[in-house]
């Protein structure tokens, strides 16, 4: 019978769609179970086949949940704000919610046509202001919020100002920017603005100056993974490390507790590893450092060797370090702002991962050593970050090699402190250099009797103390752009105030060009009704601002990271105008129990999604500390792209067995102007492609162009890119699923190729052929044989136990192993057939709908009960026992597995054959093994 997969996919998702087959209850009675796939970014290129990978995974997964009885979440949205639609507004014109919508159409037609099992009536958007408004308000909980250190948890700030009423700061323990020290009556007689001033030192999302990532040709501030190179990966415009005040978010109030909490959960260890690497905590003392000639100022530095403080022998700061300016001598000022000026062209990332090459400028000041009185020379160098620690490091250049690199070139003494730990060997770069520095402190002790003790000696001087340090940062939250969420805050006196709740959304105004303003305000800075009025509690013309009722609004805009840092616990409750989620709902779905995404998310949106679950369970609002209980990170699927060779400074393209003879520049081609599957270029087709290539020129091997071939990663940029609709449309969409799974591990990268495809649609081919004879559909009712239930059975064991370990690619293999046996006895058994449906539902669920409506059933095969293994079934009747004469192999002998040694002896020995051997003699020893061999010693 002819398997039409294109009618029989448009018949099974138009009737999901009417049924609403995967619409999500909200009833409580059945177990739950919550599947989620990373937010995806609408791009206007649509997906390719890379994109769907671990969907289908997901979509595998919750299909045979819900086969297992279990109420199962599969929700469906997109992150919708982001740089890329605003700079499509700014060179079209476009409103960027037009192009958006427009992507979102495309994914959604792309989705639906490979049957996902989305419920879509769940789906969000974070640029629907029925969304971003409850984003609005956990940002204005966040700002109203302060960390407790005694309770270890955020708290509202109406306790800390209660604190503050009755106490001051006095036995005080909050996560602040900056430690101050006031009594409850100076609180008490202090200004609105000087308390408000006080509170944004505590609050969880506050503003203060910050050294950003900031792009002039795009006007706006850049997180650290959207610069690459110095520049930006949108445009490839230069970056520059620039101060400006700005929102940022207290995470690094939750460092511990974001550490702690990796322990509970199932992830792969690589990416727990990158979070721990991104939080690193570690050990040691802060130490103040007097400055010579700057009697009241210190140089401050945290250091996890303390023990190596008498090695130290000159200072470091970060550039943008605020001590730069003020202890710069005249005589190095020059030196000094060029080399600032140099180190704003990089980003931290660049600093943190160029190791190799130091440099710096010395700024004419000396520090003194606390234990020795050294004077020690203070420079300033990009290897050092204002944003770890405290901006400045003590160099111990024979045990550091980054300081003995500076140390180097800059020709400073390097010292080697004695060894304090016969078990840890510290590197000696240069021994020849070395002077060793025995002290009285530290001869003879351990390593960490040796760091207990200095820090017992630096506490006592009161020159610092032992503390624990983090390497994370407060977030920025400020992004100056047009397409992102607006930030609920009004300005009155030059203090940051939240609009009241009942104000929300704060929506975006409309504005006539997405480009920063005149003056250099942020985008929003060109709308003309976006004020606030504080008495009408309203948002007004912006011409009525007159700083007493009317005040100006925030221009800055949220990160792309504000919307996906919640996304998960809206879907629970998409629709709900009164709060974020139902805190029943919440409860009951709990923690997403599987995320599947890209290890490219490591840090960014998983550390602020746990730190933004962790905030709202701290306030009473969810119950769950973690929000994704087990993760995985799928791999990428590769395209083989395709290179013409040009030879270098003409337009002339020679084949690829022939390019070494010439100087060449090698250039991506379009796949798809390749001759069918093969290597060669359709040389007409490629100067059709682009007016550049139209007059090119061809060196050719045997008539021919031979384009070169190579595996890299799926991208436009590569022209390599291969698409779903053609392959659902010629393979069909259970074709994509089941070959997307069986091309090998889902957390491997494997490359793609479409000659694969036919092996996997040869199988659904056979699969639906099991069920006709002929042109005609016919299943017997027929009592399968025990061994039809064993391949069955066989099945169920093996797919149960792949699907439970995500190994999706030998599940596939199963199937057509299956089916090959049962077409090889032509099996038509509906106590066969109809379970065999079921288990391959979950892949290439079109095909199984359509023959379980031919077995008879009106319902969706969606919830049919997975089938049960019968151990049984695979027990094995009989076995071929191996029978050795004096440890030789003469022959076999099926006997019953159920037998007794004793048993199989006698039958053993009533065999003809085995009387044969045996020659009349009577055997000395018979020893069986069961299910083994049966040795006879003559």
């Amino acid at each position: 019978m002819f398997y039409d997969h294109q009618q029989i996919e448009k018949k099974w998702q138009k009737y999901w769609e009417e049924n609403q087959t995967y619409k999500t209850s909200d009833s409580t009675d059945k177990p739950k179970f919550y599947v989620l796939d990373m937010f995806p970014y609408p791009s206007g290129a649509g997906l390719h086949v890379g994109h769907p990978l671990g969907y289908i995974a997901s979509d595998i997964y919750a299909r045979y949940k819900r086969h297992q009885g279990f109420n199962v979440l599969h929700p469906v949205g997109y992150d919708s704000f982001g740089l890329p639609a605003e700079q499509y507004a700014i060179q079209t014109g476009q409103h960027p919610a037009v192009t958006t919508e427009q992507n979102i159409t495309r994914y959604e037609e792309q989705l639906r046509k490979i049957g996902f099992s989305f419920d879509w009536s769940r789906e969000v958007r974070t640029s629907d202001p029925s969304y971003y408004k409850w984003t609005q308000w956990i940002f204005i909980e966040l700002f109203h919020s302060w960390y407790n250190k005694n309770t270890d948890k955020a708290e509202p700030i109406s306790k800390l100002i209660k604190h503050f009423e009755d106490k001051g700061t006095q036995d005080l323990h909050a996560n602040q920017t900056e430690e101050l020290h006031f009594t409850a009556e100076e609180w008490n007689t202090a200004s609105e603005i000087d308390k408000e001033d006080i509170l944004l030192n505590y609050r969880l999302a506050y503003r203060a100056e910050t050294t950003v990532n900031w792009c002039p040709a795009l006007g706006t501030v850049l997180a650290n993974d959207e610069v690459k190179d110095g520049k930006s990966e949108r445009g490839g415009f230069p970056v520059f490390q620039k101060k400006m005040m700005q929102w940022s978010m207290r995470i690094s109030a939750y460092s511990e507790r974001l550490l702690q909490g990796l322990k509970t959960l199932d992830w792969p260890q690589p990416l727990k590893d990158s979070q721990e690497y991104w939080i690193g905590k570690s050990q040691g003392a802060q130490v103040k450092f007097e400055i010579e000639g700057h009697p009241d100022e210190t140089i401050e530095v945290f250091t996890t060797r303390p023990d190596t403080i008498f090695g130290a022998t000159f200072m470091v700061l970060a550039p943008e370090n605020p001590l730069v300016e003020t202890i710069t001598t005249p005589e190095q000022k020059a030196e000094v702002d060029s080399y600032i000026e140099e180190t704003s062209k990089k980003t931290e990332r660049d600093r943190m991962a160029d190791v190799k090459n130091v440099s710096g400028a010395f700024t004419g000041s000396y520090a003194l050593n606390p234990f020795s009185n050294e004077r020690m020379p203070v420079y300033i160098s990009d290897y050092v970050l204002m944003g770890y620690g405290t901006g400045a490091v003590m160099a111990v250049p024979a045990h550091d090699e980054r300081d003995h690199r500076f140390a180097k070139k800059f020709n400073l003494e390097i010292k080697k402190v004695v060894e304090t730990d016969e078990d840890i060997q510290e590197k000696s770069f240069d021994s020849k250099d070395s002077v060793c520095v025995n002290s009285d402190f530290l001869n003879g002790l351990k390593y960490d009797e040796a760091k207990a003790l200095i820090i017992s000696a630096i506490e006592k001087r009161g020159i610092g103390h032992g503390t624990t340090n983090y390497r994370q940062r407060d977030a920025i939250f400020s992004r100056q752009r047009y397409w992102g969420e607006p930030v609920p805050i009004y300005y009155k006196d030059g203090m940051p105030y939240t609009l009241p709740t009942s104000a929300l959304p704060l929506e975006l105004p409309e504005v006539e060009k997405y480009l920063p303003t005149e003056d250099g305000d942020p985008p929003l800075g060109n709308a003309k009704t976006f004020a606030w009025d504080e008495a009408n509690q309203k948002v007004v013309d912006t011409n009525l601002i007159d700083d007493k009722t009317v005040f100006p609004l925030e221009l800055s805009t949220m990160p792309g990271w504000a919307g996906s840092s919640w996304y998960f616990l809206r879907y629970m409750d998409p629709h709900d105008e009164n709060v974020f989620v139902k805190k029943d709902l919440a409860d009951y779905w709990g923690q997403v129990d599987l995320y599947i995404g890209g290890s490219e998310h490591a840090t960014g949106h998983l550390l602020y999604s746990r730190f933004w679950n962790m905030f709202l369970k701290d306030r009473g609002y969810i119950d769950h500390n973690e929000p994704f209980q087990k993760l995985i990170n799928q791999g990428m699927i590769l395209g083989m792209s395709a290179f013409v060779y040009r030879i270098e400074g003409t337009n002339q393209y020679v084949s690829k067995n022939l390019a070494k003879e010439f100087q060449t520049q090698q250039i991506h081609v379009d796949v798809s102007l390749l001759k069918g599957t093969s290597d060669e270029l359709d040389t007409e087709a490629f100067k059709a492609w682009r007016p550049d290539y139209t007059d090119a020129e061809f060196i050719l091997e045997d008539g021919k162009y031979i384009t070169g071939r190579e595996v890299e990663k799926m991208s436009k940029s590569k022209y390599n890119v291969v698409n779903p609709d053609d392959i659902c449309e010629e393979y069909g969409a259970d074709g994509l699923r089941l070959y997307e799974m069986f091309l090998g591990p889902l957390e491997q990268s494997k490359p793609w190729n479409t000659q694969g495809l036919s092996g996997v649609y040869g199988f659904l081919k056979k699969f639906w052929n099991l069920y006709f004879n002929g042109e005609v559909f016919e299943v017997s009712e027929e009592e399968p044989t025990k061994a039809e239930y064993k391949i069955l059975h066989t099945l169920i064991k093996k797919v149960v136990y792949d699907i439970e370990n995500f190994s999706f690619n030998t599940s596939v293999s199963s199937f057509m192993i299956a089916v090959n046996e049962l077409q090889k006895i032509k099996c038509n058994k509906r106590n066969i057939l109809e379970p065999l449906s079921v288990i391959i539902s979950p892949y290439a669920p079109h095909i199984c709908e359509e023959l379980w409506s031919l077995l008879g059933h009106t319902a969706s095969i969606e919830f049919e009960k997975f089938p049960v293994l019968n151990e049984d079934y695979l027990v094995e009747d009989e076995f071929a026992y191996p029978i050795s004469i004096n440890g030789k192999t003469k022959h076999k002998l099926s006997l019953s597995a159920q037998l007794s040694p004793k048993e199989v002896e006698d039958l053993v020995l009533q065999d003809e054959k085995v009387q044969q051997f045996l020659e009349g003699k009577a055997p000395k020893k018979i020893i069986v093994v069961p299910g083994r061999i049966v040795n006879i010693v003559i």
